[in-house]
């Protein structure tokens, strides 16, 4: 059986931003990038999706570093949305429903070591508490079979990755890895959160 619960029993967050002009950022890790870059690249509002690092310094954040698991980066993504369209709130949901596992411990799917680890870098105060009042009302619900281990920790900085990175799915389709792990994340989107779905092109 699997770890998610079904669409109709995920909860939306308990409080969430009020929709504003202009743009925001979010910075999430769940896992490779090149997956939760997929995911996020359908939802309806994300003007950009970024595939990087955060977590660590300047000089270790390039791939061969990171992927080493000792620089306290993990693999991130920053996304740029328009919160009058998609609120932070809602963003969160498709990162817990849908990008990712958020009970694995320093590791997603075949992934494994603390860059893949799930964290939450909020911005400021009104994402921190959007968060963890989202976390305990899926704790509080028992939406997952096991604790939530997400990191909810200050953002400090964002590396974008190597330009061979930057929409990853997209532009490899065919590559197996993207195949098994990477497209069925974009199909649960479209199933588990329709009216979060693109419907055009940014």
């Amino acid at each position: 059986m699997s770890l998610f619960a079904s669409a109709a029993q995920f909860p939306d967050p308990p409080i969430d931003e009020k929709p504003a002009p202009g743009l925001k950022k979010a910075v999430l890790a769940g896992g490779c990038f090149w997956c939760t870059e997929a995911v996020f690249e359908m939802v309806e509002g994300v003007k950009d999706v970024v595939a990087g690092y955060s977590g660590g310094s300047k000089e270790t954040a390039n791939y061969r570093r990171v992927s080493m698991g000792d620089t306290g980066h993990a693999e991130a993504i920053e996304i740029t949305y328009d919160p009058s369209v998609v609120t932070y709130g809602q963003l969160l949901r498709v990162f817990f429903e849908v990008a990712h596992d958020p009970t694995q411990l320093n590791r997603q799917g075949p992934d494994v070591g603390p860059q893949y680890r799930s964290a939450i870098f909020f911005l400021d105060e009104e994402q921190k508490n959007i968060a963890e009042a989202y976390i305990r009302k899926l704790e509080e619900a028992k939406v997952f079979r096991s604790k939530i281990v997400t990191q909810i920790v200050p953002f400090k900085a964002f590396y974008p990755a190597e330009e061979y990175h930057q929409d990853y799915a997209a532009n490899n389709p065919g590559n197996p890895y993207i195949a098994f792990h990477a497209a069925p994340k974009v199909e649960k989107l479209r199933k588990a959160c329709p009216r979060l779905v693109r419907s055009g092109k940014k």
